[in-house]
């Protein structure tokens, strides 16, 4: 009997399993089991004594959510991308995270009824019906707040290099549309007719289009053609463009009659002075592989008058870094959401270095950060209204 080549032994052994894949379902499964676990056991697992009937249908009714959300965000988020499941997937999630935080919130309460002598199961129960009609009323509040048209919010920004002719120029800014699996385009439609509404001079959007390919959701970006604009309207890419299809959704703004500004800039010119309105793509797009595509300030400014202000779309705040050393005046993002469902908006600032506001960097460059037209995912706004957004610039 001859022994078998180490070389072969090792062929045939099975693929090992990278251990960050394991990790990673580790990390899922534990955010799962908090996520799901603390409301339970502030709603039916404490000291609460509810009957047996109540108990065992509320257990139910949290397995089949903890089951059900992985399944139906796969199916809604995955390779399939159905839209029913994705809407069903993100009303949970939402809903998770609303009763998962007031859960939590729920035991400051319970520690004061604990000092001021209630006994269970009165305590537990107060506690769980406060819990679950704060966040039941926190639902349907953030979902109206989602679904509405965005309020506009209005806001002078001044800056030292605008000429006297642009004084008084007003920009309108939407961002963060993200036409999805719920069909909105009634809603686009009449985002369309607030931003009308305002006379702006400059219309920008500045990325997260939507969640999918131009075929799939142009219905809802179609009213996007009817925005008017006195000087321009412009649009750059978000980081959701690259999920999908970027160099599709700049090719449909430019055939609707927008702007694309793909690293590159035009020129606003009013009452004989000049305004270089410039955009690069999200900071994402040159990991995502898309040929040509890559946040590139240094492109995008090729040729301009350096002496003119610089107005400058970039969709995340972070990077407003290569604002400040290419000596931009002013530079509108959008991307957090301002947090979307609140207390997220403090996860947000460990990644973006302003949630939402006028901000300022360095010496010259300012920030505007928008927290968004529409939403992603969760079809809620918690504490973080969105926004149709109107910019006048003043001199300074």
């Amino acid at each position: 009997m001859t022994d078998t080549p180490a070389d072969v032994v090792e062929s045939v052994r099975p693929p090992r399993r990278a251990p960050g894949r394991w990790r990673r379902t580790a990390v899922v499964l534990t955010v799962m089991l908090l996520l799901f676990g603390v409301p339970w056991w502030t709603l039916l697992g404490s000291g609460t004594a509810w009957p047996t009937a109540v108990v065992v249908t509320g257990t139910l009714a949290f397995a089949i959510a903890f089951a059900g959300l992985p399944t139906l965000m796969m199916l809604g988020h995955g390779r399939r991308h159905r839209d029913g499941a994705a809407v069903a997937g993100d009303a949970l999630l939402g809903a998770a995270w609303v009763l998962f935080v007031w859960s939590v919130l729920g035991q400051i309460l319970h520690v004061v009824l604990l000092v001021a002598g209630v006994e269970d199961p009165v305590r537990s129960r107060v506690v769980a019906i406060a819990v679950a009609v704060v966040a039941v009323v926190l639902l349907v509040w953030g979902h109206t707040e989602a679904m509405r048209v965005p309020r506009v919010r209005k806001l002078d920004v001044g800056i030292d290099r605008l000429g006297h002719g642009l004084d008084g120029l007003r920009i309108a800014v939407i961002t963060d549309t993200h036409y999805g699996p719920i069909n909105r385009a009634r809603w686009s439609a009449n985002v369309v007719t607030r931003v009308n509404e305002l006379g702006a001079d400059v219309v920008c959007h500045v990325g997260d289009i939507a969640d999918g390919t131009v075929a799939v959701r142009e219905e809802q970006a179609s009213p996007l053609a009817a925005v008017t604009a006195t000087s321009a309207r412009v649009y750059v890419t978000g980081n959701h463009e690259y999920f999908s299809e970027a160099q599709e959704w700049l090719d449909y703004m430019e055939s609707i009659g927008w702007d694309a500004l793909h690293n590159r800039h035009i020129v606003v010119e009013r009452a004989g002075h000049r305004l270089v309105v410039a955009g690069v793509d999200d900071a994402t797009a040159k990991a995502s592989g898309v040929h040509g595509h890559g946040a590139n300030l240094q492109a995008a400014l090729a040729g301009a008058d350096r002496d003119l202000p610089v107005l400058l779309l970039a969709h995340q705040p972070k990077q407003v870094p290569h604002a400040v050393s290419a000596g931009v005046d002013l530079q509108i993002s959008g991307h957090t959401h301002g947090g979307q469902i609140w207390p997220f908006n403090f996860l947000v600032r460990l990644d973006q270095p302003v949630v939402q506001g006028l901000s300022r960097h360095g010496d010259r460059t300012q920030l505007y950060t928008s927290r968004g037209t529409g939403f992603w995912g969760p079809p809620f706004r918690v504490f973080a209204p969105s926004e149709i957004t109107l910019l006048t610039l003043r001199r300074a």
